[in-house]
């Protein structure tokens, strides 16, 4: 026999639990409007276009 979840604690997923973190594109991009993120062992790039939004490229 399974035991029951405490009725009093139901289960929370964890972005309630742990707000998301905010960070300026400035900051996350830095002085060359760019940065390279590995994903599941692939490499992504996030950068700045010409209009000022920003674009992530595998």
């Amino acid at each position: 026999m399974l035991a029951e979840p405490h009725p009093s604690k139901p289960p929370q997923p964890a972005s309630v639990a742990t707000p998301a973190r905010h960070i300026d594109s400035a900051t996350l991009l830095g002085p060359r409007g760019e940065v390279f993120i590995v994903h599941q062992q692939q490499v992504y790039r996030l950068r700045v276009t010409a209009q000022g939004k920003l674009i992530l490229t595998k």
